[in-house]
């Protein structure tokens, strides 16, 4: 399969200067990667944006600094070129300078990390030149997410009970009485969008139409705890995708870039792309999905008598696979919009033909904080990208959790989304700044892309 590749140097002619090279010189930022979205899982569980946030920080900056090395375009914030100073030790710092600011109750954990990869590099003016780029970079990209609203609160206005609208079932979310998640997700600053509400979802069906009414049938039935309606396949993909995007996407990259023995810029560069994808696809979808406030259908299969719609009957002891409804509004599907995203991402790298295999070793049993079960088999083969996002989709239906048409808008919200990311994250020129403090960054950008425009060395 052929890659897509974007560095001007390959990686083979780096002068790492290392006592102890690593068998790859991807192998660093997968290190890096793996450790930052432990230390997150350890923390909260994916359940805020800190994670996945940290990730895309520290990917950024790693790629930032090796494009300061290696004098290639585009760059995400950083305009300078330090061709004398060692990528390990950039890469290193870069992360470290991250994780630590983010997880500052680890930073003796993450500081040994970062020691143990500077003490491959032999070169020490090489080393200190690194670092020196390393902490410089990282310190631009924490400055450029300052204040972007990743743990916002939001007031949520509850609304009368009424056909489609979202109600509140605390019993089966397993959350305090007038609790709700999410609102605030719909307030963060992207690393690509445009505005929160970039990509407007078109409307759920109305809950009289045919569409609703089919929609409604097939989740009740396929989406009903312990059904023969649903084939044993369609139960292990219900439960095999349960993992948090964030985490299933991430692992996925890094067994794809060990196969595929993609070089370290490029894979610094797919991972800050694959995680601001993802952050991207939460915010719209929040957005989107208090935009519309449409109920899920645990309340819409145990309240269809009041519903209007006399081709729905009501199930009021009704549950799903899941056996747990998260507690925010349904339309359009999160997971669907954040797994589109992501192997839109991924479908650019490596190919939108690329047949792979995915695992997902556990997933919860339930909800979150319910306890974890091994899943048997672990892994799904796929023949594409847009394959594994469409099935990661429709998993919820069959976990009954979304509607068919929740799981749609999602994936085509998700594509949307990441190839916005494709399109300005990483691209030359690049979107107008978001504040002031990015002019000077954007600046310098400017002049080395039109530097290799021209042809100047």
């Amino acid at each position: 399969m052929k890659l897509k590749i974007i560095a001007i140097v390959t990686i083979c002619t780096m002068a790492l200067g290392a006592a102890a090279a690593p068998a790859r010189p991807s192998d660093i930022v997968l290190d890096w990667n793996e450790s930052l979205l432990a230390l997150a899982e350890a923390e909260d569980g994916f359940l805020t944006l800190k994670g996945l946030r940290t990730a895309a920080m520290a990917h950024l900056a790693m790629y930032d600094a090796l494009s300061s090395i290696h004098e290639t375009v585009p760059r995400y914030r950083y305009g300078q070129s330090t061709p004398q100073a060692d990528p390990l030790s950039a890469v290193a710092q870069a992360a470290f300078v991250v994780g630590s600011e983010q997880f500052p109750d680890h930073v003796e954990k993450l500081a040994h990390r970062r020691d143990e990869w500077l003490a491959r590099v032999a070169d020490a003016k090489a080393r200190a030149a690194g670092v020196a780029l390393g902490e410089e970079v990282a310190r631009l990209v924490l400055r450029d997410r300052a204040g972007d609203g990743w743990d916002s609160q939001a007031e949520y206005k509850w609304h009368p009970m009424g056909p489609g609208v979202y109600a509140e079932f605390a019993q089966h979310s397993d959350t305090p009485e007038g609790f709700i998640f999410g609102a605030g997700w719909a307030r963060a600053r992207g690393f690509a969008l445009s505005a929160q509400d970039q990509f407007r979802a078109p409307p759920p069906p109305a809950i009289n139409s045919d569409e609703y009414t089919r929609a409604f049938n097939e989740v009740k039935r396929v989406g009903r705890f312990q059904t023969l309606d649903r084939t044993p396949d369609q139960t292990h993909m219900a439960l095999w995708w349960k993992d948090f995007a964030e985490n299933s996407h991430n692992r996925l990259a890094r067994d794809l870039v060990a196969k595929e023995n993609l070089g370290l810029i490029d894979t610094a560069r797919l991972f800050a792309l694959l995680n601001a994808s993802i952050f991207d696809a939460y915010v719209g979808v929040f957005d989107n999905k208090f935009f519309y406030n449409h109920w899920r259908p645990y309340t819409a299969i145990r309240w269809a008598a009041h519903d209007g719609n006399p081709a729905t009957k009501p199930e009021e002891d009704w549950t799903n696979t899941h056996r747990h409804t998260y507690a925010f509004p349904s339309y359009p599907s999160a997971h669907g919009t954040a797994c589109a995203a992501a192997m839109t991402v991924m479908a650019d790298v490596f190919g939108d033909d690329y047949a792979f295999v995915m695992r997902t070793p556990r997933v919860d049993v339930g909800g979150p904080l319910s306890g974890k079960i091994d899943m048997h088999p672990a892994t799904r083969r796929f023949d594409s990208f847009e394959e594994a996002a469409e099935e990661c989709a429709l998993s919820r239906l069959y976990l009954g959790i979304h509607f068919r048409y929740d799981s749609t808008a999602g994936v085509a919200l998700g594509r949307l989304i990441g190839r916005n990311v494709l399109d300005n994250l990483l691209t030359c020129p690049r979107h107008p700044p978001h504040d002031v403090a990015n002019v000077v960054g954007d600046q310098q950008r400017a002049v080395v892309c039109e530097r290799h425009a021209d042809g100047t060395p």
